[in-house]
């Protein structure tokens, strides 16, 4: 299997946009599709930017044109309505993604899934949605279509939405009531998953199969926050919130702007997300730690933070 030219759904978001410079990188041609062309300007740079629908399928299927493989990175962390529910963004785009693969003759698919998706009941909606959209990528994708899984735990990195979502929490003033505080992570480092990848994208043993990614340390989600409010020299008083309070945090916290925590978000944090088996040594990449790569990023971070301030306050 020769690949040259790899279109990109959802090239455009965190992980995407890192992917897309990973991939640009080691030589080949990057299609990121979106649906705001205008919005990406940026990436014109590394990538050809297509604008279009990846629900409407004529659409979808002209922008891969020409293309010898897909990436295809969408997902959402909370349910928004209708357009926006689990549903419709990780099982019905999911088919409909494999379904312009087929009427584009694309042979290969890489579709990004979550450390434990899982379909039976007693999962999160998320979990349970994410568990449906991989098994219809690999059960419709036949014939034809090579797929390969990727089930990532919480991905860190530069412009990420863990690392910097509980740094900002952190620069409230007063105590930090954090809920599920025992929750089990494994935070695997954004350029880890990308040369996974990479490196699965050629690779025929791979064909058909699931890779868990994770990275070399599990944490408490207390511990993560300790960590972060440490890199940025922060002290923070945590208050522990048992079970019950976790539960009603939830229930109150989805109704503000943002959903910052809400009642299916609770329930995916009951399920550890540490690796049975970690697909990067498989996939030949050796993780990064979170104290050298988080590390850094918060650190730097802070430092970028305090040098636009001394530089605002400079103007005035």
């Amino acid at each position: 299997m020769k690949i040259a030219r790899i279109a990109l759904i959802g090239g455009s978001g965190f992980v995407g946009r890192h992917l897309t410079r990973h991939l640009r990188n080691r030589g080949y041609q990057c299609r990121v599709i979106t649906r705001h062309a205008y919005r990406h300007n940026d990436l014109g740079t590394v990538a050809e930017v297509v604008e279009a629908d990846p629900f409407d399928r004529t659409q979808l299927t002209a922008a891969l044109t020409d293309c010898d493989a897909v990436v295809h990175l969408v997902g959402i962390l909370n349910s928004a309505g209708k357009e926006r529910s689990f549903r419709r963004m990780h099982v019905e785009l999911v088919e409909n993604v494999v379904a312009a693969c087929h009427a584009a003759k694309v042979v290969r698919l890489l579709h990004m899934s979550a450390l434990n998706a899982d379909q039976s009941s007693g999962a999160s909606q998320y979990l349970r949605s994410k568990g449906e959209g991989e098994n219809r990528a690999h059960t419709l994708g036949k014939p034809g279509i090579a797929v390969t899984s990727f089930r990532p735990s919480v991905i860190f990195g530069p412009d990420d939405s863990f690392l910097n979502r509980f740094a900002g929490l952190l620069r409230i003033p007063g105590p930090l009531p954090l809920a599920c505080p025992d929750a089990q992570l494994s935070p695997v480092y954004v350029g880890d998953v990308a040369a996974a990848f990479a490196n699965a994208l050629q690779d025929r043993s791979t064909f058909g199969k699931h890779f868990e990614l994770c990275g070399p340390k599990t944490y408490t989600l207390e511990q993560l926050v300790r960590f972060i409010a440490r890199c940025n020299g922060r002290r923070k008083y945590i208050i522990r919130l048992p079970d019950w309070a976790s539960r009603l945090q939830a229930s109150i916290l989805q109704y503000v702007p943002g959903k910052p925590f809400t009642p299916d978000n609770y329930l995916s944090l009951q399920v550890p997300s540490v690796c049975r088996q970690n697909g990067l040594a498989a996939l030949g990449v050796t993780p990064m730690s979170l104290e050298n790569a988080g590390g850094r990023q918060l650190t730097n971070d802070d430092k970028n933070r305090r040098r636009n301030l001394q530089r605002q306050l400079s103007q005035r």
